[in-house]
């Protein structure tokens, strides 16, 4: 299920001018060995997701083919997330706490896969504590960017994240999706805004679905 979830974000996640930092190579699920320095790092990065509950601004997507997609981003958590493709992109991708929608506006048509089972949770949790949620699978820091790759160890399914951190602006630029062939679909965030609480209309998707009918 993951991977069909890659497949529909493909259109839509980060690049921050970063080419993949940390995401090349094979995928691997060797959790590795950290220094205190380095838990450190990751540790910063968890507070900086604990310190917002609403978050919204701008974000540029390439998929593994390498297309661009540009459009506007909403967060406001717990697990609730928009992201709205600029045309001719048709596509929108709605979080809603408990379910992610991936709808095509052009067919009105779309599918929802539970959240629990993306990637995108470790984003969208209340709280959340990286050192104990997840495997830490690679760290690079490198002219303040730091960049954690991770596998979570509440998921069923595979799947890894990166998340790019500016330690210097103390704000979060990037997170790569990787699927289970090592497909990464990379978003960068930009012009951020916190402390908003947006519409929550926002969250509200209605879809044809066209494939069956999700699990209860």
């Amino acid at each position: 299920m993951l991977q069909m979830i890659v497949k529909h974000l493909r259109p839509f996640l980060f690049a921050a001018g970063l080419s993949f930092v940390a995401a090349s190579g094979a995928v691997s699920s060797t959790a590795v060995q950290i220094t205190p320095e380095q838990a450190s790092a990751i540790q910063s990065i968890t507070d900086y997701i604990n310190s917002f509950k609403e978050l919204q601004g701008e974000f540029t997507q390439i998929s593994p083919k390498g297309n661009m997609s540009r459009g506007v981003f909403f967060i406001s958590k717990p697990g609730k997330m928009r992201f709205e493709y600029a045309p001719p992109n048709p596509f929108l991708i709605v979080a809603d706490g408990t379910w992610l929608t991936i709808k095509n506006r052009d067919k009105e048509k779309g599918d929802q896969f539970p959240l629990s089972e993306t990637p995108l949770r470790l984003v969208l949790a209340d709280k959340v504590d990286l050192l104990n949620d997840t495997r830490i699978l690679g760290f690079d820091d490198t002219d303040g960017l730091t960049s954690v790759t991770l596998e979570d160890k509440g998921s069923s399914v595979g799947g890894q994240l990166i998340l790019v951190f500016d330690q210097k602006r103390k704000e979060l630029q990037q997170w790569v999706v990787i699927d289970g062939k090592g497909r990464r679909t990379t978003v960068s965030l930009e012009n951020i805004v916190t402390g908003i609480p947006p519409d929550p209309k926002l969250f509200v998707v209605k879809i044809v679905r066209q494939e069956k009918e999700r699990t209860k």
